[in-house]
Parts: structure tokens; sequence; C-alpha cells
């Protein structure tokens, strides 16, 4: 699961790393908190024009529902695509064969569940420093994409940060970017991919405040990446 993200280095900063420009500048501001359930734009590289940068609503609208979107949403949670079921479903079928994308960020939030409470985690690179997620999307029109981020199961760090449900994002490898955005992919390599393309780069995960569970805290702060200490789970908030 992967439903909130943030991306908080500068515009500068995205463009000199992608060496990419932003297709539509004016509609990117940094952000600590972004949730999923909102439909916020994310930022993409999509496998049609991949010499952009291109904004994305959060939560992948199919094809055969863009003539009522709210509708399917509705109905469906497309923030994520679970890439164990990907081409057997058919909302992402179409997209993982043909439309998947890079998805920026700089980190995300998972949750840690010790003694029945839920504590939530910031997980980033341990310099901070911008990755990819494993995106597919849709196109509602010539400009407005939709994307949703593809989720694994966790690896060993993973599975003790998210220890419930034990899945996490698919950050690729950058050594994978480009190849995930090429165009005569086969299945049996898009597999592989999903597979063993999850970065080799360390991650940190830390406890933050509980308050991002508040539907009156604002999130959108650097209160919201700030480490808390929790007597309560002791040498276990130091796991990661």
């Amino acid at each position: 699961m992967c439903y909130s993200t943030s991306l908080t280095k500068s515009e500068d900063a995205i463009e000199e790393h992608f060496n990419k420009e932003f297709e539509v500048p004016l509609l990117y501001e940094p952000y600590y908190y972004l949730s999923g359930f909102e439909h916020p734009n994310l930022f993409i590289i999509p496998q049609d024009n991949p010499n952009f940068i291109w904004p994305s609503i959060w939560g992948l609208i199919p094809e055969f529902a863009i003539k009522n979107p709210e509708e399917f949403r509705s109905k469906a949670n497309t923030l994520n695509a679970k890439g164990e079921t990907i081409f057997n479903t058919r909302s992402f079928k179409g997209s993982i064969e043909s439309q998947r994308c890079l998805i920026i960020a700089d980190g995300f939030y998972e949750p840690h569940h010790y003694n029945g409470t839920s504590y939530p985690h910031y997980c980033k690179l341990e310099n901070h420093s911008l990755f990819t997620f494993a995106g597919i999307y849709t196109k509602l029109d010539e400009e407005l994409y939709t994307c949703s981020i593809l989720t694994v199961e966790a690896n060993k760090f993973f599975s003790e940060v998210h220890n419930n449900k034990k899945r996490m994002p698919l950050v690729l490898d950058s050594e994978f970017e480009d190849e995930w955005l090429r165009n005569d992919l086969n299945e049996k390599h898009i597999k592989e991919l999903i597979t063993s393309g999850f970065t080799s780069e360390d991650f940190e995960a830390y406890p933050v405040t509980r308050s991002l569970y508040s539907k009156s805290f604002d999130k959108n702060t650097a209160q919201a990446i700030q480490k808390v200490d929790y007597p309560e789970l002791g040498q276990q908030q130091r796991l990661f």
C-alpha cells in the first residue's frame, strides 16, 4: 500500500535531477504530505511523452470509465495497482502493457502496528534524494493524466515497517527507470521489472506524528516528516 507521499524538492532541483522540464510548472508546489484519497496531482514522466514532467491525478480512471469517472471512483480504489495481478485486472491491463510512467517522489508513509495501535512511519532514501515509483496511467484527454502506483510484496526491511499488510510501493532502481518507459517491452520483461526492479539503495523509516490520522491536522508542513519518539515503541522504533 502507498496512500500518501512527499515531494519536498524545488522545481529546479527536480528538473536538474531528471534532466526534464515541467510541462505545466505553475501547478507544482513542493509538499510534505499528500493523501491519495483527496485525488491530488502527482508528477509523472509518461511513456507517451517522456521528455516532460506532467501533472497526473492520483487514482487511475480506466478507459472504460472515462465517461463517468466519479461513479467509477465511488466503487473502486485505484490509488495502487497490485504488481502480482496487474495483467489480469481489467482496470489496469491496458495501462501496464503500453501506458507506464515514472512517478516522482522523495518519500512516502507506511503504518507500523504495535500492540494494536498504528504508528505512521516516514520512509525515504538515506540521503533523502529523489526517486521514482513504477506507475501506470490513462489519459482523460490529451493533457489530463490519471495514474496508479504499483505495489509489491514487501522485502525484509519493509515487512518490518509495514508489518500488517506487508506491502511496499515499487521504487524503481535508477538504472531501470528508462527501461520501464520502453515501448518494446513484452509481458515477460515487464513482469521481470516488477519482480526485480526495486531499488538497491538503502531506505530508512522512522515514526512521525500520529496527528496525521486526524482530519483537522494540517498535514502539509515540515512536522509531517519530523521524527517522533514513542516511549512505548522502545527498541522497536530503532529497528529501521
